[in-house]
């Protein structure tokens, strides 16, 4: 596990984002994934990829990346940075202007795991799991959800990618976040800051086992009011 500590006192102006599954020159997911289509193969609404070739989507991608994630600030990515080889994954890495890249390794990152032609020496940190601290917030970072993890209950949240979420499902019953490009309505990476800390911070400290996860008896007792309103 690497720790990315952000000091918010002393670098107030840092900038932290966030994505997952952006899935640079996947064909595939082109127009979107396919569990999110409708019984007569309709795209839904809230579908943000919509693309007729690859050329477009990496367009779209590496663009609205650079449109918000500045030169010197940080990039956090979940998983699923491109598909191929060494080849897309370079390419992306080459158009993409912030270079200070944390990735945490998704299933389809297998050169990277790998580490093929060095291609881990793109990225700042290259793991499977991950923690990042801001001032008083703290992240339990994964490519996969998981239910139940270290600091649940007192205030430590969750974050992945992995599920391709759209828009209006990307949120838990708790404080657990899926923050892949699909699932922001401008299909663009999170500010952790101004977009993420306001959507989790209030949200009820609870896991996502249900009754049972041992972690829910202290879970009732420091915070019950939001524990007896949940509704399974």
């Amino acid at each position: 596990m690497i720790k990315v500590a952000i000091d918010t006192k002393n670098n107030p102006e840092v900038n932290v984002w966030i994505t997952s599954d952006t899935h640079y020159s996947h064909k595939n997911i082109c127009r979107g994934v396919t569990a999110w289509r409708t019984k007569e193969g309709e795209i839904p609404v809230s579908q943000t990829r919509d693309f007729s070739t690859i050329e477009k989507m990496n367009a779209s991608i590496v663009n609205n990346i650079n449109e918000v994630v500045g030169q010197d600030d940080m990039l956090i990515h979940l998983g699923d940075w491109s598909f191929g080889g060494h080849e897309q994954i370079r390419e992306f890495w080459d158009r993409v202007i912030c270079k200070n890249i944390h990735l945490v390794l998704g299933n389809h990152d297998h050169h990277i795991e790998n580490n093929r032609d060095g291609c881990q020496g793109l990225f700042k940190s290259v793991s499977h799991y991950n923690t990042l601290e801001m001032g008083q917030f703290k992240f339990r970072l994964m490519h996969y959800p998981i239910s139940s993890w270290d600091g649940l209950g007192k205030g430590v949240m969750h974050l992945h990618g992995h599920c391709h979420l759209p828009n209006n499902l990307k949120l838990s019953k708790g404080q657990r976040m899926d923050v892949g490009m699909d699932g922001h309505t401008e299909f663009r990476p999170y500010n952790v800051y101004r977009e993420v800390v306001p959507l989790l911070r209030n949200r009820p400290k609870v896991s996502e086992i249900g009754d049972y996860d041992h972690h829910l008896d202290e879970l009732q007792n420091k915070d019950k009011g939001y524990y007896e309103k949940l509704v399974y």
